[in-house]
């Protein structure tokens, strides 16, 4: 019944069209492969991000259920701002970052297209800024591994395994997919957590084959974290930590129900954890012989219940429902469930929806419980 979500503290993407230039403060990240106007060999666009140590840490230590870690998932996602000439299937892959030693990559100060070119961070040939400490190209550590081609070296340095796990994350898309990313990085989170692999970063490319494309225009283009709408990149977390424990109240076993909220406050700060407590009985209650109206009793919701979000201005869902990690719990005062508001963009309004399976149907419950996330201070 868990997802917490943070945010990269860097982000960028690297491209063979200037060799030397950095895209570090672009609102928009890319991924491709397309013809050059220069020459004849295709050109190559890469993302590199990380999420922050100490984040990563305070969410495995502080937030998720002691005893769960072994089971908690953790998900790269970027959303689609735009894309062209996209085949009708293909495979995006993502990489924890290699470096030599302890150096990082740094972010720049870049936008693409930037003339004079901007050299202030990473970049297709060099990782460090004013163009030095180059992308290693050849006598690579053991189970890292770059890959370019002549004339364009550069492009990155990567894990494809790392204490015996294959550090190669992907995921494939079809025609009829949204395109946004979301790539299981479970493995890599979890060495980086455990201090097996150092955390530069993830670094994420098309499919070899259509990367350097002479053929069609593919282009992917994500939000960045420098974005200036509701959609920067995310780190997601999830686990099941839903309890059960209905004590003396019976389960809803109707579709014809009232499903509400009962402690929305409204407005929340963009911090901490809130519990929201649900309302469930029946629309037609069976009559029975009782001193109080049946009207008053409470359900606690079937095991097989739901919460999800949505954004209000947008109606798209910003947390969908899973049946992994939006599991609705109950204890003897009824259903609840719990959201982290450090994960939600704030001056946004969010609607709550809950989806429950009863009575053989899919019930969606919408009562327009709407909530404000608000900056602290």
């Amino acid at each position: 019944m868990a997802i917490y979500r943070i945010f990269p503290e860097k982000d960028t993407f690297i491209y063979t069209e200037q060799l030397t230039s950095n895209a570090g403060k672009d609102e928009i990240i890319e991924i491709g492969g397309y013809p050059g106007t220069l020459d004849s060999t295709g050109q190559t666009n890469r993302i590199l991000t990380k999420f922050s140590d100490e984040e990563i840490q305070d969410v495995i230590l502080n937030k998720v259920t002691p005893g769960l870690i072994n089971s908690m998932s953790s998900s790269l996602k970027m959303y689609l701002a735009s894309a062209t000439e996209l085949p009708t299937e293909y495979t995006l892959y993502a990489y924890p970052v290699h470096t030599n030693g302890s150096s990082d990559w740094d972010n720049g100060t870049g936008k693409f297209g930037d003339i004079p070119i901007n050299t202030s961070g990473a970049n297709w040939t060099y990782r460090k800024s004013n163009l030095e400490a180059a992308w290693n190209t050849s006598g690579f550590s053991p189970f890292t591994t770059a890959s370019y081609i002549d004339g364009k070296q550069g492009g990155g340095n990567w894990y494809t395994a790392s204490n015996a796990e294959s550090m190669e994350f992907f995921q494939s898309h079809s025609m009829s997919s949204t395109h946004d990313m979301d790539i299981n990085v479970t493995p890599a989170i979890k060495q980086m957590y455990g201090g097996t692999l150092s955390n530069k970063g993830f670094i994420v490319k098309l499919q070899n084959d259509l990367e350097h494309s002479t053929e069609s225009s593919i282009k992917l283009k994500y939000f960045g974290k420098d974005t200036n709408t509701i959609y920067p990149p995310v780190l997601e977390f999830g686990w099941d930590d839903r309890v059960y424990n209905q004590g003396t109240l019976s389960v809803l076993d109707t579709d014809m129900s009232v499903i509400d909220i009962k402690n929305n406050k409204g407005k929340y700060v963009d911090e901490g954890k809130q519990r929201f407590r649900l309302t469930a009985k029946p629309q037609y209650p069976t009559r029975r012989f009782t001193t109080s109206s049946v009207y008053l009793d409470n359900y606690v919701l079937p095991s097989a219940s739901y919460w999800g979000l949505r954004d209000e201005n947008t109606e798209e869902m910003v947390v969908d429902f899973s049946t992994d990690f939006t599991k609705i719990s109950c204890d003897p005062e009824g259903s609840f469930f719990d959201i982290y508001m450090e994960g939600l963009q704030p001056e946004r309004f969010y609607r709550i929806l809950v989806k429950t399976e009863v009575g053989g149907s899919s019930v969606v419950s919408d009562n327009r419980n709407i909530f404000k996330i608000v900056r602290n201070g």
